[in-house]
């Protein structure tokens, strides 16, 4: 492998780390007789099929993939393949190359999705930015976007419809309600309660007041007694004052010890 291709190799492996993959380094470490590829050649595979490079194409590189999507599906951490083209493969050419296949697990990513861009989800973003986690706010005014600052880490959507966007959240996901007021709120957390078994967290900036009126709109929604007290409002732990960036402290906080317990169960 040239080094310029090396480098595109290294680029196209950190992608799919930095887009939490689960994926699949095929290397072609031997090769006897005639091989559609030289030694060294390597492709990234992930569920969705091939991700990068080639170690060979056609019927090869299909029986690679296959090979391992298998090891993903059965999580097997490495193993070496030895195949003969015409026998195992069943192509014309003569041959027998070997494999290395090397899997990748994708870390559980810390996903905080923050519906709202306004004053406090300003402060709040830029301090999640500075810990090792993935952000995604939307809103539904541009020009709130706009303000919130750059980085890989953050993904921002604007959007009307904040509320049809929770079904598709990854599983795991950290959830926090800071819209406009009761009126945008109230729609994202009733289908935050629909799904809430698979969110690690959902919080609602607000009062101890507004908390009563958002358990009695859930209420009449249709959630359930049982599910109905599992969201914070107020968000956040019991300290500081109410200026954006301590609320932001303390909601940051309570993320944190949330988190800390599900990784690290007492």
């Amino acid at each position: 492998m040239s080094h310029q291709n090396f480098e595109n190799f290294l680029s196209a492996f950190k992608d799919l780390q930095e887009r939490h993959k689960t994926f699949v380094v095929v290397t072609l470490v031997k090769q006897l007789g005639s091989s559609p590829q030289d030694v060294g050649a390597k492709a990234l595979v992930s569920l969705d099929g091939l991700e990068y490079g080639t170690v060979g194409g056609g019927k090869v590189e299909n029986a690679a993939i296959i090979e391992a999507q298998r090891m993903i599906r059965e999580n097997l951490t490495n193993h070496f393949v030895d195949w003969n083209l015409q026998k195992d493969i069943g192509m014309t050419c003569g041959g027998v190359v070997s494999f290395f296949f090397e899997l990748y697990q994708a870390k559980n990513p810390f996903h905080v999705v923050v519906f709202g861009a306004g004053h406090i989800a300003q402060e709040f973003i830029r301090m999640l930015l500075m810990l090792d986690c993935q952000v995604t706010c939307y809103d539904n005014r541009p020009e709130w976007i706009a303000r919130l600052p750059k980085s890989a880490k953050l993904t921002t959507i604007c959007t009307d419809k904040m509320a049809d966007q929770v079904e598709s959240l990854p599983a795991g996901s950290y959830l926090t309600l800071m819209t406009m007021g009761h009126g945008t709120d109230m729609p994202i957390l009733i289908e935050a309660m629909k799904h809430r078994s698979r969110f690690h967290y959902v919080g609602n900036i607000g009062s101890d007041q507004k908390r009563l009126r958002l358990e009695d709109d859930l209420r009449k929604a249709g959630i359930p007694e049982g599910t109905l007290k599992a969201f914070y409002c107020p968000m956040g732990e019991d300290f500081g004052t109410n200026s954006p960036v301590e609320i932001s402290f303390s909601i940051i906080a309570q993320l944190l010890k949330t988190r800390d317990k599900i990784v690290h169960p007492a």
